[in-house]
């Protein structure tokens, strides 16, 4: 049977929360410490008791020996979730209040009919892709490469952000879930993150020069319509390092990174992650 503690909680959005509990019984006393704010779009760093098992609603999270895992909402997260943490005789049960967010509607026309509806041969050729790009996505690996933060990927104004609707050639179209920045061809693209290139394709239907890292814990970064690729798949890359070009490969109406920041299949919003 579990025993529910009694909860002491500080919490300071945007910093921490620390969290002690203390159950009726001689056993250690449960901790839990979370980084972050609840947000849609955001990523949250979190500590508890070695050997504990740790439930996002009904989603299992991973933990390494000494405790620590990440977790994260999508763009479109419900407004309450609760984390429940249970080790040995005592459990947590710790609900979240996820901040909401509007976005914004964006209008682009005068696409090619066959970029915007592709024929059969191509969704063949995308969903091939997709899966190859999914694959990246559901690994974990116990790297902290994350854990110094994110800087921007590329210099340049932010033309798209996270979260924003388009409608293309008058057809309403997924969200977008990246950060954009636009800059000429040939602009230096550097790892925002280190980590390991997971995956590096000179020529995806939609995204064109494609490459992706893997950051650890599931967090993975996916750079879009790149012109030229200068890292192979397998390397390891430090925070700042060159990993490509700016170009617009791919489905792009101009020259920009589609920068994208993934948990697992949870979209994660880029900006929300730089360092201050």
């Amino acid at each position: 049977m579990w025993h529910r503690a009694h909860i002491v909680i500080l919490f300071v959005f945007g910093l921490s929360i620390g969290v002690v509990c203390s159950a009726n019984q001689p056993s250690a006393a449960l901790e839990l410490t979370i980084e972050g704010e609840p947000v849609q779009g955001g990523l949250l760093i979190a500590r508890t008791t070695p050997g504990a098992v740790v439930h996002l609603d009904e989603r299992p999270l991973k933990l390494d020996a000494e405790g620590r895992f990440v977790f994260g909402f999508g763009r479109d997260a419900a407004t309450e979730a609760l984390l429940i943490v249970q080790h040995m005789d005592q459990q947590i049960d710790y609900p979240l209040s996820v901040r909401q967010r509007d976005y914004q509607v964006q209008r682009i026309d005068g696409l090619p009919s066959k970029m915007v509806s592709p024929d059969q041969k191509a969704l063949e050729r995308i969903r091939r892709e997709n899966r190859q790009i999914a694959q990246v996505r559901a690994g974990y690996t116990e790297s902290d490469a994350f854990r110094a933060g994110f800087i921007l990927p590329a210099e340049g104004p932010i033309s798209g952000v996270y979260g924003s609707q388009r409608i293309l050639n008058g057809e309403p179209r997924r969200p977008h879930f990246g950060l954009d920045i636009a800059a000429p061809t040939g602009t230096a693209v550097i790892a925002p993150a280190a980590g390991t290139v997971a995956l590096a394709e000179p020529d995806l239907y939609f995204t064109g020069g494609t490459l992706m890292i893997d950051h650890g814990r599931g967090i993975t970064s996916v750079f879009s319509h790149l012109s030229a690729l200068t890292v192979s798949e397998g390397d390891f890359v430090a925070q700042g390092e060159k990993i490509g070009e700016i170009g617009a490969t791919g489905r792009a109406t101009g020259p920009h990174l589609d920068w994208r920041v993934n948990w697992f299949e949870v979209r994660l919003d880029p900006a929300l992650l730089l360092n201050d």
